[in-house]
Parts: C-alpha cells; sequence; structure tokens
C-alpha cells in the first residue's frame, strides 16, 4: 500500500474511480452517512459517502438533491479561492449514487464553541460563504480546524462541511455565526467575491460547472446574493421573522 499523501489529481482520481469499501455509519444526523475507504492505484483513502437513497425527504428541497449541493459548495469553494470545502465529487456507490467527499481527520471536540479567540477571528470568509450559498444549517460541528501539511510548514486549516441544505431559491440562512453582523465585509473578501462573480456569469467557468447539481433558479438566486453583497458589503444582522439559528446548534 502506498502510504504517502496523494497529489490532488490523484486524489481526485480516486474520488471518481477508485473502489469503495464501506467502513462504518456515522450515526449522528437525520441522513445516512457512511466512513469508506477508497482504494486506488494501491492507496487507500478514506472519505466520507452521502448516498441519495439515504436523504430523508424535506418540504422545501428537491428530494434527492442534497449529494450534488455538496459537490456545488465545493465548487462554489474554490471557485473563490477559500479551498474550505474538502474536495468532494458525486458518483456511484455501495448505495448508489451520492456524494463521495475528502475525509478530514480532526478533533471533534474542538468546534464552533469552543475554538480559541483566535481561531474565531479566521471565520470571516466562512460567514461570507455561508451568505452566498444561503446555509439553512450551518451547526457549530461544521467548523474544522486541523492541522495540515504543506511543502515548508505544517498550518492550522479552516474546513467547512455539511452542505446539503444549501442554495435554496428562497432566504434560508440558519448559522451559528451572525459574530459579524454589521461589520463591513473586508476589501480581500470584497475582490475575491468580484471575480466570483465573472466565474458566474452564463459565460464563466462556474456557471456550467453548478449546471448538473443546481437549478436554473437556484444558480440565478446565487448570483444575485453575489450582486447583493457587492453592492452592500455588510454582513447582516439575524432576521427577526423567522428561526436564524439552526437546531441542534452543534
Amino acid at each position: 500500500m502506498d502510504s504517502t499523501k496523494p497529489t490532488f489529481g490523484k486524489l481526485k482520481a480516486a474520488l471518481q474511480e477508485g473502489e469503495i469499501e464501506l467502513q462504518g455509519q456515522f450515526l449522528l444526523g437525520s441522513n445516512y452517512t457512511f466512513l469508506v475507504t477508497v482504494h486506488h492505484e494501491g492507496a487507500e483513502i478514506p472519505a466520507v459517502y452521502k448516498p441519495q437513497r439515504g436523504e430523508n425527504p424535506l418540504w422545501d428541497f428537491p428530494e434527492a438533491s442534497l449529494a450534488g449541493r455538496e459537490v456545488a459548495a465545493y465548487l462554489v469553494s474554490e471557485a473563490l479561492g477559500f479551498g474550505f470545502v474538502p474536495l468532494t465529487v458525486l458518483r456511484d456507490g455501495p448505495f448508489g449514487r451520492g456524494s463521495l467527499q475528502q475525509f478530514i481527520d480532526y478533533n471533534p471536540n474542538y468546534h464552533y464553541f469552543t475554538f480559541t479567540p483566535a481561531d474565531r477571528l479566521r471565520l470571516r470568509p466562512a460567514a461570507l460563504f455561508d451568505l452566498l450559498v444561503n446555509n439553512a444549517d450551518r451547526k457549530g460541528s461544521h467548523f474544522l480546524i486541523c492541522e495540515a501539511p504543506t511543502r515548508q510548514k505544517r498550518t492550522r486549516r479552516l474546513y467547512l462541511i455539511d452542505h446539503g441544505l444549501c442554495f435554496h431559491e428562497e432566504d434560508k440562512l440558519r448559522t451559528v455565526l451572525w459574530n459579524y453582523a454589521g461589520e463591513a465585509i473586508a476589501e480581500d473578501l470584497l475582490s475575491a467575491l468580484s471575480v466570483f462573480r465573472s466565474t458566474l456569469s452564463p459565460t464563466g467557468s462556474l456557471h456550467p460547472a453548478l449546471e448538473p447539481y443546481l437549478s436554473l433558479n437556484e444558480i440565478t438566486a446565487l448570483a444575485s446574493r453575489t450582486e447583493r453583497l457587492l453592492a452592500n458589503p455588510i454582513f447582516p444582522h439575524p432576521p427577526e421573522d423567522r428561526r436564524a439559528f439552526p437546531y441542534p446548534p452543534l
């Protein structure tokens, strides 16, 4: 077995083409989620598999659409240059078609509610990301900060997971992260948002990439949220006419 860390290309090929071996089921959550090992060209890569057949029906999201939204969130994160969402693909697996996401090894006891003040300060880009994707269920356990090796040193990297309830046309934002309400969005984030807008145009690279996973109305709504944030670059306050916090919060 090759124990070296795979390159991005090899990781993507493994998730898209490798043989999936079930290891166990995550018991928390309302939808079926499995820890798997992906075997590809001598490598064994841990991943998270969420089959569409295991999605509980929801009144406000189309049936069997959550796995595709996981992939769409990855594509948006990459287009923004944030790199928050682990590599995610949509493919066939042991229980049919579903999302397959690179597993991130992290400490489950270190999450939003236990972060140090320094790590809390790193979350403004995450707040902007959730505004864009209209995240209806950002719980405290969905923020992961863990050691990530680079060529020069080990860095503490922020990851975001669980994006099945995103991209609704209507305003659905429910999050624990309202820390920056009323604060101006920083210039570096606005620059990333401006570049993102160009990729999301009908002639941009992101628009056709999202079409297999989101409806045209949902892509249009994503573009409209982008325009509103650029026109009024302020982190919003929680709405008073609906529930703005997820339950449970963790």
